[in-house]
């Protein structure tokens, strides 16, 4: 069996996205994994497993790609703003935010945790397709820019505005009908996706937004899916978003913000080739100057949302081995100690990643292919269909690169199973940034109703 090729392909520093696995990491002299300087093994015997460890070399180094790539390429000013969904928590609001990004937010929940981990409100924005009255208010109350998905949201701001006689800024989202080759549960820039306006009613739009007293159109936003590794869609992107700013200005809106969301892919396995991050901004940049330029308009702040790319490359999971089953002939199932509650994506986007076991990374002297499959009671619960390891016990340690984006988000209690602990590594230390849930906790919301405790 060929080793495991990409732990020794050499690591892009610079655009992590390329990477399979996190920055720093290195096997040691005992020949077992280490990530941020930590030993894996030694992080399990104290943490347990399942185990989510987050580097914070790699996390940094994809916000500086971003935030160079724009400085260098665009010439007006320009925002990275961190999509949170990817992984929403105090210390990633942090992180992005000391590092100069802002943040979006699609609920209440992922905004107050922004604001608590220290995101300036004026470098948030509100996204959603089906806000609730409270999470604008808290929105409008907090000063944080609205994005409008749809009339919905309009007339509710503009029955905000009207009721507290203030000026608020908002941006829209429209769909660019652009087509990429992704999921389609992810695309969301075609004419048929549930966000945003379409572009056929702009113009109904813009005159309606003209009508209001106190609403201000301030920006503009588009997405045209995620896990891209196209170019060529951004290439367009750009124009199309300069021509609705056009639109706009026929009904007296100067729009001044441009947000082209996210979607850069990043490499789960070997197989997967997306752009760097710099080539990536290099081409939405060129596309939205190039599109200014032909028009005679002023350059807009360019915004973009990356989350995936961010976060994603910096996060593996690292598993137990537990039971083996032996189906002669067909395969063998390998079970581990987690599954679809704390990586939800493979049963759910049937999602590839990488692995490797922690004290055998190499695949040394192997001939195995296993199925690895998590402990709930799913038969659709597996993690890998079929993957080569090297010989390996109950007991032994998988990991599972890639797992920093929509993993510790998408986690769940299915099965009343507790959520695995995060940890954070650095230049050899390791500092908790989510505690371990416990089956006791998963109680804390229980209500037993009094007539049945009276029953009892």
């Amino acid at each position: 069996m060929e080793e495991k090729s990409f732990l020794k392909q050499k690591i892009d520093k610079e655009s992590p996205n390329r990477n399979i696995v996190p920055v720093t990491t290195s096997i040691e002299v005992d020949g077992k994994l280490s990530v941020g300087g930590c030993s894996i093994e030694e992080l399990v015997n104290k943490y347990d497993t399942p185990l989510y460890i987050l580097d914070e070399i790699t996390l940094r180094k994809s916000c500086k790609a971003y935030k160079n790539a724009l400085e260098k390429y665009y010439p007006g000013k320009s925002l990275p703003i961190y999509a949170s969904k990817a992984n929403s928590s105090i210390f990633m609001s942090n992180l992005v935010s000391s590092e100069g990004l802002g943040l979006d937010a699609v609920s209440e929940g992922e905004l107050l945790t922004a604001l608590k981990g220290g995101v300036p409100n004026e470098k948030i924005v509100f996204h959603g397709n089906n806000k609730s009255d409270k999470e604008i208010e808290f929105a409008v109350r907090n000063n944080i820019k609205i994005i409008v998905d749809n009339d919905y949201d309009l007339k509710r701001l503009e029955k905000i505005s009207n009721l507290l006689n203030h000026d608020l800024e908002i941006m829209i989202r429209f769909t660019p009908g652009i087509e990429c080759h992704t999921h389609e549960y992810i695309r969301t820039g075609s004419f048929d996706s549930k966000f945003g306006f379409g572009i056929e009613y702009l113009n109904t739009l813009f005159a309606k937004i003209s009508g209001t007293k106190y609403l201000k159109l301030k920006g503009l936003h588009a997405h045209i899916g995620s896990q891209i590794f196209e170019l060529e869609p951004h290439k367009d992107l750009g124009e199309i978003m300069v021509k609705v700013i056009l639109a706009a200005k026929k009904f007296g809106h100067n729009i001044d913000e441009l947000n082209v969301g996210g979607g850069l892919g990043i490499k789960y396995t070997e197989s997967d080739d997306p752009p760097s991050i710099d080539e990536w901004v290099k081409t939405i940049s060129s596309s939205v100057v190039e599109a200014c330029k032909k028009n005679n308009l002023e350059f807009p702040t360019l915004m973009c949302e990356p989350g995936r790319s961010i976060v994603s490359t910096a996060g593996i999971t690292i598993y137990k081995i537990g039971a083996f089953k032996e189906i002669p002939g067909i395969r063998t199932y390998l079970s581990v100690d987690g599954g679809m509650s704390d990586n939800p994506r493979p049963i759910t986007y049937q999602s590839n990643y990488s692995a490797c076991l922690v004290n055998n990374p190499f695949n040394i002297d192997s001939k195995n292919k296993y199925t690895v499959a998590g402990k709930h009671c799913e038969s659709g619960d597996v993690l890998f269909k079929e993957i080569e390891l090297a010989d390996c016990k109950t007991g032994d340690l998988i990991c599972v690169f890639g797992t920093g984006a929509y993993n510790i988000s998408m986690s769940s209690n299915y099965n009343r199973i507790p959520r695995p602990a995060a940890l954070l590594v650095h230049e050899g230390e390791a500092e908790i940034i989510q505690k371990r849930e416990s089956p006791f906790d998963l109680l804390k919301y229980d209500v037993l109703p009094d007539r049945f405790i009276k029953r009892n």
